[in-house]
């Protein structure tokens, strides 16, 4: 089940037509981003990078994630224990796909990032993993000192 729209949030600060979207954004980008689907398992330019910097929304350009916060979870998608701040992120309830599981959207644009699930037994400070698209991210590598 795809959603766009997000009338059971607060308005996103970045808010820009489906049109302006669809300009932006490539078809698989706004797939994702805009009608909350997902890539393909192990197939993300970000699975497997390790390199030190921020992870952004590709969509707005809102920082959520940094390096050190990723892990290898070995589930085919880039894994976070914890957002880079709790108010870059909203967690919301998702009753698609026939469960029940914890959607995260950019605070910034809305878009649809991935979901967060808890309590898998990860030996992360938080025991979450943020399961996020690679195709919702782009990555800022941090400068050298």
């Amino acid at each position: 089940m795809f959603r766009t729209k997000h009338d059971d949030l607060p308005a996103a600060p970045v808010t820009k037509s489906d049109d302006e979207w669809r300009a932006e954004l490539s078809p698989e980008e706004y797939a994702v981003l805009r009608e909350a689907g997902t890539e393909r398992p192990f197939v993300g330019e970000y699975t497997d990078n390790h390199r030190v910097g921020v992870y952004r929304c590709r969509a707005c350009g809102a920082e959520l994630f940094r390096s050190e916060h990723k892990f290898d979870s070995h589930c085919g998608w880039p894994s976070f224990y914890t957002p880079l701040a709790g108010e870059n992120v909203i967690e919301r309830e998702d009753r698609s796909m026939g469960m029940s599981r914890t959607e995260v959207l950019c605070a910034n644009c809305h878009s649809h990032l991935g979901h967060v699930f808890a309590g898998e037994g990860y030996g992360t400070p938080t025991d979450q993993r943020y399961c996020i698209n690679s195709i919702s991210l782009t990555f800022e590598d941090e400068p050298a000192n």
